[in-house]
């Protein structure tokens, strides 16, 4: 009776002493049925000793017996080992030998005997094993992999740096009867049944990128930096923004070409939102470049493809798709993280692309008010302040208002004339008040 291992190293394939060890055999058996030993790892492998496997908290205190299992599964309680089958002529003299291992026995309560846990052996003439752990096995085929599984790198506990996980297991024979209650899961588990935060098994830690792969992804990483960066600065609204795509970058230009001159040219392609020389903001003149808006972008593309070196005033100009994001800073932004706001009720999109939308800085902006509300410090109704209301007087504080007469003011109650005398009355007690200061001091 053989049980075939597929784990992250290899095969194994382990033939059972179903005669000898009957007990110990329908166990392992019917555990391996369940998919019990399933994403299980080696949690202990000594070097030219053994490989332990069989815990699902890859611990060393967990597992259980297939009766065990079951009686947990219905609510029933049941011993959690059971005893162990020893066999003289069964020995760890030979590389491979499949055992048992066997838990000791805490106080009266607690009995040792045999769970789910188990070990193949990896060196030869481990005989003082005998007698201690049960020996129900031999692996037949699969030393290659027992080779590799006894050159892992290990930590100070016998815990491989890196998982060793049996991935499935497939039994070839099986001459025992399903134990009552059992039941066998639709379908094999797919995540480990611990939590492991090693390297997992999968992964290969000293995989070297080709030079070009490897340029490109700290390329990647330096341009998000960068990008980041601006953000922090206010020179980008979003580190992953991106340009429009209908905006066309023009450069080579004779200092001559004007933007009617442009337009008339790359209108055939298809309608212009805009057409702009830059020029110098003090002399005027033309810095050869500019920025042609397409309403789509498909017209953009084929102004992009047939417009390239082509003679412009005796110029052959250069065109590509510019990468400036200096008009959508403030007005556009297409936050991939966030996503459209507002539930999507309103119609984005800018500059032929539908995932750009309005920016909403601070206070969001309703349609009824416009941009009335884009900064914190505006005031509404365009700069005028409304006046606080007035409370409302009641009848009588009205009618007493009317009755009691108002006091009229004296024409006489400021002059020029009496700021003088104010002031020589200021002057004095300043010398006044001066001279007691410097009579305290003395």
């Amino acid at each position: 009776m053989s049980v075939l291992f597929e784990t992250s190293l290899g095969d194994i394939v382990i033939d059972l002493e179903t005669d000898s060890c009957p007990q110990t055999c329908q166990n392992f058996l019917k555990l391996c049925k369940v998919y019990y030993y399933n994403l299980n790892a080696f949690f202990n492998v000594s070097k030219d000793f053994l490989a332990q496997v069989g815990d699902p908290t890859a611990t060393g205190t967990g597992g259980e017996s297939i009766w065990s299992l079951i009686a947990s599964q219905k609510g029933e309680s049941a011993p959690r080992y059971f005893a162990p089958e020893f066999v003289p002529r069964l020995k760890h003299r030979q590389r491979g030998a499949v055992s048992m291992a066997v838990a000791p026995a805490v106080a009266e309560e607690h009995k040792g005997g045999c769970g789910s846990q188990f070990f193949i052996t990896l060196g030869d003439n481990i005989e003082y094993l005998d007698g201690k752990h049960a020996v129900f096995g031999h692996v037949v085929e699969g030393f290659e992999t027992l080779d590799k599984l006894n050159d892992v790198f290990v930590d100070q506990d016998g815990r491989p740096l890196k998982d060793v996980r049996i991935r499935h297991v497939e039994i070839l024979e099986d001459p025992y009867d399903d134990p009552v209650g059992l039941v066998v899961p639709e379908s094999p588990p797919i995540r480990p049944p611990d939590n492991s935060t090693r390297i997992a098994e999968d992964e290969d830690p000293l995989e070297m990128l080709p030079e070009e792969e490897a340029e490109a992804i700290r390329r990647k990483k330096a341009a998000q930096a960068s990008a980041l960066t601006l953000e922090m600065v206010g020179d980008l609204p979003f580190a992953n923004v991106r340009p429009p795509e209908n905006v066309l970058f023009v450069c080579k230009l004779n200092p001559v070409t004007r933007d009617e001159d442009l337009e008339l040219i790359f209108s055939r392609f298809g309608t212009i939102i805009s057409c702009q020389v830059i020029r110098d903001k003090k002399t005027g003149d033309s810095l050869q470049y500019a920025f042609i808006e397409f309403d789509k972008r498909e017209d953009a593309e084929q102004a992009y493809f047939k417009m390239q070196n082509v003679l412009v005033d005796d110029r052959r100009i250069w065109v590509d798709f510019s990468q400036s994001v200096a008009r959508l800073n403030t007005h556009w932004s297409n936050n991939v993280k966030m996503g459209p706001r507002g539930g999507g009720r309103g119609k984005g999109g800018f500059a032929g692309r539908d995932d750009l939308e309005a920016t909403r800085r601070y206070r969001g902006q309703s349609e009824e008010r416009g941009n009335e509300y884009g900064l914190v410090f505006d005031v509404p109704d365009g700069g005028k302040r409304r006046r606080p209301r007035s409370r409302s007087r009641s009848p009588r504080r009205k009618e007493r208002s009317r009755e009691r007469p108002r006091r009229s003011r004296s024409p006489r109650r400021r002059h020029h004339d009496d700021e003088a005398p104010r002031e020589r009355r200021r002057s004095r007690s300043r010398d006044r008040r001066s001279r007691e200061r410097n009579d305290r001091r003395r």
